[in-house]
Order: structure tokens, then C-alpha cells, then sequence
């Protein structure tokens, strides 16, 4: 998790279940906070969020006809296509398309700025806009364009306060910066010199503001429970909470794959391993069966989550067939340098060695010493390996 993660800051669309018809609702001079347009559209977020794009699409059509100068119906398509890209972000397939609808939003909001820089609506959608390409660029290792982009987003983010109902969202703006400005740094030191350019951010601070907009935003509150969860897993150390928010996301949208791996993935964290397996043996299925975006990166979690509790269990040739699954998996994915693919291999080699087929162990620990750099530690165990057994 890298620049990308923070220069995104401003994801807008969370729709929550609407209680009342729009008749209701009291118009608003913006458009976003238009309660009954939320209602109309309560449907179509949840839609897209559960990966169900088409659905989704046809009611940003009509929001496109009924509001052809708002940037918010292209910004809600671009929204669909980062999540189709979140799956596996090494897959560019949908790069071109997501930058085309984020230009069109980011056209249309600048076009309400120029006529009117009082306008908060205008700048919230150049932030969204500029900050979801930092992310992309910064996937993608393109440095400079994500710091510009990074730069616009803090830049109309500034523009755009003042505005009490827009605070909720614009948090998650904040509290993403004040997170990652200082993680950033700290891991990765060759981008000290590109940070310098940025204020400097509070990591205690961002994770307390991103637990408010988890709470307590209407549009961003998805969006920051996505990240809350991916913190406490990796950086804070909190895999039950990580396992709180993932377990009700994707009870929320059961279709979205990105939520159901990562459920299985914090269930084998916590130790609830036949849990784990049951999802991930679902997640196998999904596969097989084609379901929208579930696909081989998905898989190479789910197999070796089967695996890894076969193995504990003592059930070898089972452990064994998933083990495979990974490699294939990650093959199809190009991920032979993730952690899971190294350490099937590893898995297998040993397997290979306790059945004295030590040419086929051969063969996997020379994999492994072919995918992991030297300091990594999948490499050091295969090169202990090799000399402890002689092979």
C-alpha cells in the first residue's frame, strides 16, 4: 500500500438505504447533497458496489440525460471502473476507460469552477476527480503524474471546505493525507523528496478521522471502511477489527469479490480456519462459474487459504492439490513473486522431499530461488532447506 492509497482521498459515492420517498426531501443548491436524488440513486450505488456494473450503468444513463453538465453521473461510472481494476490492480485492461470518464467529470466540474469559485460542489468533484488519477498513476509507478495529480486534489480539496454538510466527506480527504504523509516516508525512503512537497501529516490523527467518516459520512463512508480494514490488517495490528468491517461489507454486497476475499483472508488471520475454508472454497466456485470479477488473483488467495488448513490438519494430499491451485493461479495472474505463490512453492518442495521425489523438490526450491530476491525470506528458507537435506 503506497502513494496510491492516499492521493485517491475523496471517493464520493456511498449511498446509504434511503427510509423516506423523495417527496420528502428539502432541495438542495448542490447536487450531491440533494436528498432526494440520493434516494433515487441509493439503488444503482449498491449496485455498482456488489458488481453488478450493468444495473448500475443504466441509472447513471439517466442521470446523464437528466443532468448532462454535472461531472457526478461520469464520476459514478469511473467509480464502477476502479472497483472493476481494485480486484487486481495489475490488470490495465480498464485504465484507458477509467481515465477517459474521470476527464469527462473532471471537465464538467472545472467548467462549474470557472463560471464560479464559490462553487464547493465544482471543487469536491476536481478533488475526487484528481485524486482518484493520483491513485491509478501511482499503481501504475508513475511518480510525477501521481504527485501532480496528488497536488490538484489537496489544492480544490481547499477550495471546497466551508461547507458544513460537505465535512463528513471531505474527511476522508484529510485523514488519508494525515495518514499516509507520514507512512509513506517511513517505508519507502526514496520518496522522502517527492513528500517534502507536501505538508506534513499526523498518522494517529488520519486513523481516528477515517473511524469518524466510517461512522458517520453518507458518500465516503464505504470508501473509508475499505481502507479502515486494510489498516488494522497490514499496519495497525488489529486483525479483529479488520475482520468486523470486512464481515459486514460483504454481508452488505455478498457479489463483490474484493470484500468476500478479503473476508476469507482476515477469517484465516483470527484463526477461524474452517470459516476461512468454507468462504474460500465459495470464492473457488465463483470462479469456475465465471461471476463477474472473480478471477485468478481471488483464486490464488482462496486456494491457499484450503491449503495451508489442510496441511494443519495433517491431510496431505489435499494440501497438496491446493497448494497447486495456488501456483496455477498466480501463473495466470503473473504473481510468482507474491508471498502465497513463494511459499506454495516451498510448501511443495518439502512435500516432493518427505515422498523422495527429490528431483521434483529440486525443482520447486529452484522456483522459488528464481522468483524471491536473495533478502527475501522465502529465498533464505528454500537455500537452508537445500542444505539441510542435501539436496
Amino acid at each position: 500500500m503506497i502513494l496510491s492509497i492516499w492521493v485517491s482521498c475523496f471517493s464520493l459515492v456511498q449511498a446509504q438505504e434511503a427510509e423516506a420517498d423523495s417527496m420528502f426531501f428539502a432541495p438542495s443548491k448542490y447536487l450531491l447533497l440533494d436528498k432526494g436524488l440520493q434516494f433515487r440513486i441509493t439503488k444503482a450505488i449498491n449496485s455498482m458496489y456488489n458488481f453488478d456494473f450493468a444495473a448500475a450503468e443504466r441509472d447513471y444513463a439517466v442521470l446523464a440525460i437528466q443532468y448532462p453538465d454535472h461531472p457526478l453521473p461520469e464520476f459514478l461510472v469511473a467509480l464502477g471502473y476502479w472497483w472493476r481494476i481494485e480486484v487486481d490492480v495489475t490488470n490495465e485492461k480498464y485504465d484507458a476507460t477509467l481515465l477517459k470518464y474521470l476527464d469527462r467529470s473532471i471537465d464538467k466540474a472545472q467548467a462549474m469552477f470557472d463560471a464560479d469559485e464559490e462553487n464547493k460542489e465544482a471543487a469536491f468533484f476536481l478533488a475526487a476527480g484528481y485524486g482518484f488519477k493520483g491513485r491509478l498513476y501511482s499503481e501504475r509507478r508513475s511518480w510525477t503524474k501521481a504527485a501532480w495529480a496528488g497536488k490538484n486534489a489537496l489544492k480544490y480539496m481547499e477550495y471546497s471546505r466551508g461547507e458544513e454538510e460537505f465535512n463528513p466527506e471531505l474527511l476522508l480527504g484529510d485523514a488519508l493525507f494525515n495518514y499516509f504523509s507520514e507512512w509513506i516516508p517511513e517505508h519507502y525512503p526514496l520518496m522522502r523528496p517527492v513528500m517534502a512537497l507536501f505538508p506534513k501529516g499526523n498518522k494517529e490523527l488520519g486513523l481516528q478521522q477515517l473511524e469518524e467518516v466510517a461512522t458517520n459520512a453518507f458518500y465516503t463512508r464505504i470508501e473509508a471502511q475499505y481502507f479502515l480494514f486494510r489498516l488494522y490488517a497490514s499496519e495497525e495490528k488489529e486483525p479483529f477489527k479488520a475482520l468486523q468491517i470486512s464481515e459486514y461489507l460483504h454481508t452488505k454486497y455478498p457479489d463483490n469479490p474484493y470484500f468476500h476475499r478479503s473476508y476469507a483472508r482476515h477469517l484465516y488471520a483470527v484463526g477461524r480456519w474452517p470459516q476461512s475454508v468454507q468462504e474460500s472454497k465459495e470464492i473457488l466456485d465463483r470462479i469456475d462459474a465465471g461471476q463477474m470479477g472473480y478471477e485468478s488473483n481471488s483464486g490464488r488467495y482462496a486456494a491457499f487459504y484450503i491449503a495451508q488448513f489442510n496441511e494443519r490438519m495433517g491431510n496431505q494430499a489435499e494440501a497438496k492439490k491446493y497448494y497447486l491451485k495456488t501456483l496455477s493461479y498466480g501463473e495466470e495472474s503473473e504473481s510468482q513473486e507474491s508471498g502465497y505463490y513463494l511459499h506454495s512453492l516451498l510448501q511443495l518442495g518439502k512435500i516432493a522431499n518427505q515422498e523422495k521425489n527429490k528431483t521434483l523438490a529440486k525443482k520447486y526450491f529452484k522456483e522459488v530461488k528464481k522468483y524471491a530476491k536473495r533478502k527475501h525470506p522465502a529465498h533464505q528458507e528454500a537455500r537452508e532447506y537445500i542444505k539441510k537435506n542435501k539436496l
